[in-house]
């Protein structure tokens, strides 16, 4: 996950490949609660790993629950049956709605004295219909700051008042339909000699949300009636039974980007298409009737019962009119696909968009003015109009609101006609329901290599290169490239495939430099499977990696090595000749040096905390001596670009040459020219 002020996409031309989705945030807060109601152990798999789980299972630890990990995607829970959770109890909620909802519906249910709070987001969601209808049966439940609103107290420590069940209990479907699901959750706690009976006031917005529910409770056996949405009947002596074992299905709202990418994009390599596995055409959630959305606009989709496939068929896309009320959250998605289509498109019914995370309608109209578009706005719609030609659309740093769905929404904008960057700002609000988001959105994403950014940093050893440029690499959420370190794991993997460094066997180094499985994680080196980050700053190692530099053929595959490192979002690389001569294309180039002097104190200072003893006159020394050699070596000598900045960080802390370098690389991007 990025967790980074902000993250800039290059211009992306094309997409195509398969991937694989996230529970679906809906379904897992859903079963972790009937799993924490129900009798015995629930094994949950392919549960969501993200913000609102996280804290709902808090909350269940907090009240009682056995929390079990029982693998990277699963968690065995031990309900509580019978037996009342543990309280007093203060629960964070962050912005869980679908946590803040059901555990106050059920905990009203249950009695005890609970707090519920979470961010300042949170405490402007409206919760007020639901403490209405909970008061309606006798529930003690008091607000804590406004009225309407979190945060709360269930003020219940002497246990459960006596409730008023024989009346219908009413409950407003208008604003949110998380409230009559919390509803449903929560009744057949209570549902004991008779009927419970929740009539609907108004129009229930969000129906295929209430039908996931109702699928779910069928599942830990209870089978809820209802007619025809309005009103709907818990059976008399209904009691929660565990399934034993529940899977969870991927994610239909987050299908939607990538039902979206696949229906805007064609592939830079020839194999069309994005395939989706982990929600199919028969998924129990709401938000996959966004295929027919898509199809509308002129997306090719096919399906089983795991996966869908799509790719790009009318273009532009067919601009809709559309009652979005089946599809709330997954309609966001179809605001930005406007912008790619032949005509103006409405959504309609969306004024569930109001009171989510963020105004999501207001939100999605100004960020997209910012691209250049015309967007209207009302109470319960939105149009937004196209941009068809390239000189219409403009570079955006598009605000998220903390709001997970207007990152990845916006992030489609990046494959605009202009060939212009977006910027996603606080993009780890994606952490909410698709922490990796990001990332695998880059494993199928295309764009032309010019259009990847790269910095480069050289310089001579001991300048503090390579800590900075994995630094600043971590603080745009780039790649990173130790150059130098390439020919060490080059020459780790020769000697442990038992090949004699030598002229004799260029070809067959070659090879295996061409091919080499590295990458750089962080602090870390791997080859393959195995951590090498210490193995390669052996001294052995160091002494064969220059003799591998002298093999020509080796030298060349490495360059070609080099180059693949540069993908979206973008690249830091480090080395001798990175702006000179691997990356002579770079958007910025920076030569960083240091005095002699300083040099040899780092390099003593990085070897007594090592235990290693030193002699920094020797030091010194040797670092100039290496100096010479590199600037006067026929291939790749040490020289800066033509065109780099001279950094000397003699004087510099590690912090102030990280500064100092993205303040240059902020200059150079087009968001800070647009806001100038």
């Amino acid at each position: 996950m990025f967790n980074i002020p902000f993250l800039d996409l290059p211009p992306l031309q094309g997409a195509s490949g398969c991937v694989s989705l996230p529970g679906s945030k809906s379904i897992s807060n859903r079963v972790l609660l009937l799993a924490a109601l129900s009798e015995g152990t629930t094994d949950i798999h392919d549960l969501l790993a993200s913000d609102d789980t996280h804290v709902m299972l808090d909350a269940l630890r907090q009240l009682g629950c056995a929390v079990e990990p029982i693998g990277a995607q699963s968690v065995r829970i031990t309900g509580l049956g019978e037996q009342t959770p543990r309280s007093p109890a203060q629960l964070f909620l962050g912005n869980a709605g679908t946590a803040m909802r059901p555990l106050t519906a059920a905990l009203a249910l249950l009695g005890g004295e609970f707090e519920l709070s979470g961010v300042a987001r949170m405490h402007e969601r409206p919760i007020g219909d639901l403490v209405d209808a909970l008061r309606q049966l006798g529930c003690r439940i008091d607000y804590l700051g406004q009225a309407g609103y979190p945060p709360l107290r269930i003020a219940q420590a002497e246990g459960l008042p006596a409730l008023a069940l024989d009346a219908p209990i009413q409950v407003r479907g208008d604003v949110s339909s998380q409230f009559l699901t919390a509803l449903l959750m929560a009744l057949p706690l209570v549902a004991r000699t008779h009927d419970v009976v929740i009539e609907v006031v108004g129009e229930l917005i969000s129906k295929p949300y209430i039908h996931i529910t109702l699928e779910l409770l069928a599942r830990f056996g209870i089978r809820v009636a209802h007619e025809q949405w309005q009103r709907f009947v818990i059976p008399a002596g209904c009691q929660y039974r565990s399934p034993g074992q529940i899977h969870v299905e991927a994610d239909a709202s987050s299908a939607s980007y990538f039902i979206a990418l696949g229906a805007l994009c064609t592939s830079l390599t020839g194999q069309n298409g994005i395939k989706i596995q982990g929600v199919g055409l028969d998924s129990i959630q709401g938000d996959i009737r966004f295929v027919e959305a898509a199809r509308a606009m002129g997306a090719e989709i096919e399906g089983g019962p795991n996966w869908l496939h799509v790719q790009r068929g009318a273009w532009p896309l067919r601009a809709i009119d559309l009652d979005c009320n089946h599809i709330p959250d997954a309609a966001m998605t179809l605001a930005v696909m406007a912008l790619y289509a032949d005509g103006p498109c409405t959504l309609r019914n969306i004024a569930s968009w109001r009171v989510k995370e963020t105004d999501r309608i207001a939100a999605m109209a100004t960020e997209a003015r910012k691209l250049g578009a015309q967007v209207e706005e009302g109470p319960d719609f939105i149009r937004v109009h196209p941009l068809p030609r390239p000189e219409q659309w403009r570079t955006a740093s598009i605000h998220t609101y903390d709001d997970h769905r207007m990152a990845m929404c916006f992030s489609l904008a990046a494959f605009n006609p202009a060939r212009l960057p977006v910027r996603i700002e606080e993009p780890q609000c994606v952490a909410k329901t698709f922490p990796d988001y990001f990332e695998t959105l880059f494993t199928v994403a295309q764009t032309a290599p010019e259009h990847v950014p790269v910095l480069c940093i050289d310089g001579p050893t001991a300048s503090g290169k390579g800590t900075v440029a994995a630094a600043v690499a971590r603080q745009l959420g780039f790649g990173f490239l130790d150059s130098g370190a390439l020919y060490r794991v080059t020459a780790l993997a020769t000697l442990q495939a038992g090949i004699a460094i030598d002229a004799d066997n260029e070809e067959q180094i070659a090879e295996i430099a061409r091919t080499l499985p590295v990458r750089f994680e962080g602090a870390s080196i791997w080859l393959g499977t195995q951590d090498v980050t210490q193995t390669i700053r052996s001294e052995e190692i160091g002494i064969n990696a220059s003799c591998i530099s002298s093999l020509p053929q080796v030298r060349a595959a490495l360059v070609d090595l080099q180059h693949h490192f540069a993908k979206v979002p973008g690249l830091v690389a480090d080395g001798r000749d990175m702006g000179s001569v691997i990356f002579p294309q770079a958007r910025l180039k920076v030569f960083m040096t240091a005095s002699a002097a300083c040099r040899a104190q780092r390099r003593y200072e990085q070897l007594i905390a090592k235990g290693i003893a030193a002699n920094i006159d020797a030091l010194r020394a040797d670092l100039e001596a290496r100096d010479a050699r590199d600037r006067s070596r026929s291939a790749s000598p040490l020289v800066a670009a033509q065109d780099a900045l001279l950094l000397d960080n003699s004087a510099l802390t590690v912090d102030e040459t990280v500064a100092q370098v993205l303040t240059w690389w902020q200059e150079r991007q087009p968001f800070a020219r647009s806001a100038a």
